[in-house]
């Protein structure tokens, strides 16, 4: 994924632009719709707050004022992923007595073309001499063009003009179009707000409300509306399990997105609510052991997409399998880096999306579904020999040729991702370890699949695997305090760079490791140095770059953990994979079983709870996956 957490300097002034924070905001979405709130569901306190549809605004701020009182909200609780009640008392119309008499409950609904709001008022003095007063509500709204990119890099909203007629109001922002409607109310204009304004008699419940419909014509991906193809597991006797299962289907339902070729998972909300390669891929792995439909829309998705020629601009390679596509240009990191609206830049989806393919074959992907895939099979599998090892040393590598790109493209992608165990960092181009047991797993399930199915190559790309395994048990192994462990990459001279991370976890069941080395990284990932108590921290402690809440050197990630736990699961490492997937059950129980992006590496020894990483995206779509491989490792 791409990061752009953007670090100010020590010396940095509230002017600086800084990244929206995420964790105290209320969030409902529904693929390629979102909603984003403060607790008491105002809009407009966090540059992050609005109504979005892809990557466009078009709504910044939302406030209700009802005459007389103020709103205080006592309750949020959500209805689903799509859905979600602000509950709020308006003591300013009470009765005499202690009790609340009047109450707001305000619903917020969030569909694939807009966003929906309802305000009902209960007041329990009917009856008295309430009847005769009236309730005057007021909501102002402001429309907005702020593109993504620039709300994450800080920036505030980019007003637009809207115009009203009767109870409606319309507006365009970027190429996206916007009705309002208001029922009932009056619709008026007041320093470029929408302001609707009702004022009817107070009885023991009034209903009141809006919505607005978007149609987005140069969409690149779309919302669906077929039903849910996967389902939380039954008879789930642990209780966090089955809540954090629960949880997990419906935002994985939530997230569901879809281009010709077929259905995917956005990688999440707020900044990822489109495809991208390996997060993609790795939600539909994940959930391979209840649904395979999933699976073969990302793999048909990516297929179509499938890079056909060079060019360093898009980092595009014959073969090659997409990071991510969005509708424009992507500017990150203040505008250091730019991503073409498709873009090539990682290193790992094609290679996992040969094991995609295979994992799904053997869990029920008809066969007619996968032989129609086999050509960009044979396709991916030569882009890792004559594209993904540029050197022609045996291993994949990366390096970023158009100097506007993600300097690291392997899954932790941020610029200090790939550190020395003295903290400094790494140069490339860099060859990461488990982008090798990918790659080797990936030769060998892929040779499987050409035998099955009558092709050649397969006893060629068996070798290509052996020759990569050797190259890397001669070049990888490095050892610290702790004991041995394979370095998280080699750099440009071939050294290996010696920080113990998380990544080792990922060589596990891949094939690249003898028995008795995946012995060694499994006892390793459930150390203390590595294992916070709540998931694997993504660096050791004993690295001098470690930090609780760094990205990507020293937060934990519940994907991350989950790909681990995989992996010692299909290592026959069953305890290793039952201790880490206790700790992500805490982590998911103290998230609210909403699990976020990453969270801090704190030892469980020392907090109770996780602290959130205030930037992380939430629902993400390879965060609440997680789930399964959990379930599978604990039954």
């Amino acid at each position: 994924m791409t990061s752009t957490i953007t670090t100010p300097a020590a010396t940095a002034t509230p002017s600086v632009p800084l990244q929206p924070l995420l964790h105290d905001e209320v969030a409902v979405v529904a693929a390629p719709t979102q909603a984003w709130s403060g607790r008491d569901g105002a809009l407009g306190a966090n540059p992050v707050h609005g109504y979005w549809t892809g990557d466009q605004r078009f709504v910044s701020a939302v406030h209700v004022t009802v005459e007389g009182t103020d709103v205080e909200t006592i309750a949020v609780v959500p209805a689903g992923a799509r859905e979600v009640v602000f509950t709020g008392l308006l003591r300013g119309l009470d009765g005499s007595g202690a009790d609340p008499d009047v109450r707001l409950d305000h619903r917020r609904t969030v569909r694939i073309d807009g966003v929906g709001e309802r305000l009902r008022v209960t007041d329990r003095l009917r009856g008295t001499d309430a009847d005769a007063a009236q309730l005057a509500v007021t909501v102002r709204i402001a429309p907005d063009a702020a593109g993504m990119d620039a709300v994450k890099a800080g920036h505030g909203a980019v007003p637009v003009t809207a115009e009203t007629g009767g109870q409606c109001a319309s507006w365009t922002a970027g190429s996206v179009r916007v009705r309002l409607d208001a029922p009932g109310a009056e619709v008026t204009l007041d320093g470029g707000d929408v302001v609707l304004r009702w004022r009817v008699d107070r009885a023991h419940e009034v209903e009141l409300g809006w919505d607005c419909a978007v149609e987005t014509p140069d969409a690149v991906v779309s919302g669906v509306t077929t039903p849910r193809p996967f389902d939380a597991p039954a008879g789930v006797l642990d209780d966090r399990l089955r809540r954090w299962l629960e949880r997990a289907t419906d935002d994985l339902d939530a997230l569901r997105l879809a281009r010709p070729e077929g259905e995917f998972l956005a990688a999440g909300a707020p900044w990822f609510f489109t495809l991208f390669g390996r997060d993609s891929l790795w939600a539909a792995r994940f959930l391979l052991p209840v649904d395979t439909s999933i699976a073969g829309g990302t793999l048909r998705v990516l297929a179509a997409l499938q890079g056909t020629t060079t060019d360093p601009a898009t980092a595009e390679q014959p073969g090659k399998v997409m990071h991510e596509l969005r509708q424009a240009s992507l500017p990150v990191d203040n505008d250091e880096i730019s991503l073409p609206p498709l873009y090539y830049g990682t290193v790992d989806a094609t290679a996992l999306w040969v094991c995609l393919l295979h994992d799904a074959w053997r869990a029920g992907l008809p066969d007619a579904e996968v032989e129609a895939l086999l050509p960009t099979l044979e396709r991916a599998l030569a882009w890792m020999r004559d594209h993904g090892d540029a050197d022609g040393d045996g291993l994949l590598e990366y390096v970023d040729e158009s100097g506007r790109g993600l300097a690291n493209q392997g899954w932790k992608d941020s610029g200090d991702s790939v550190q020395w165990r003295d903290g400094t960092l790494a140069e490339g181009p860099i060859a990461l370890c488990e982008v090798q047991g990918y790659a080797h797993e990936a030769a060998v399930h892929g040779a499987d699949l050409l035998d099955a199915f009558g092709r050649p190559g397969g006893d060629d790309w068996r070798a290509w695997a052996a020759r990569l395994a050797e190259r890397f048990r001669e070049a990888f192994w490095v050892s610290d305090d702790v004991g041995r462990y394979p370095a998280i990459a080699l750099d440009a001279a071939k050294h290996p760079v010696d920080s113990a991370t998380s990544n080792i976890g990922h060589l596990l069941g891949t094939g690249l490791l003898t028995p008795d080395e995946e012995a060694v990284v499994a006892a390793r990932v459930v150390a203390p140095d590595m294992a916070s108590g709540f998931g694997v921290r993504t660096l050791s402690t004993t690295a001098a770059g470690y930090w609780p809440l760094s990205y990507h050197g020293g937060t934990v990630w519940a994907h991350d953990t989950a790909i681990v736990i995989a992996g010692l699961t299909r290592s026959d490492h069953q305890d290793e994979a039952r201790v880490l997937s206790e700790q992500l059950l805490a982590a998911a129980v103290a998230f609210d079983f909403r699990m976020p992006e990453l969270y801090a590496g704190d030892a469980a020894a020392e907090v109770a709870r996780p602290a959130p990483y205030p930037a992380a995206c939430r629902p993400q779509a390879w965060s609440a996956a997680a789930a399964f491989p959990v379930w599978v490792a604990m039954r």
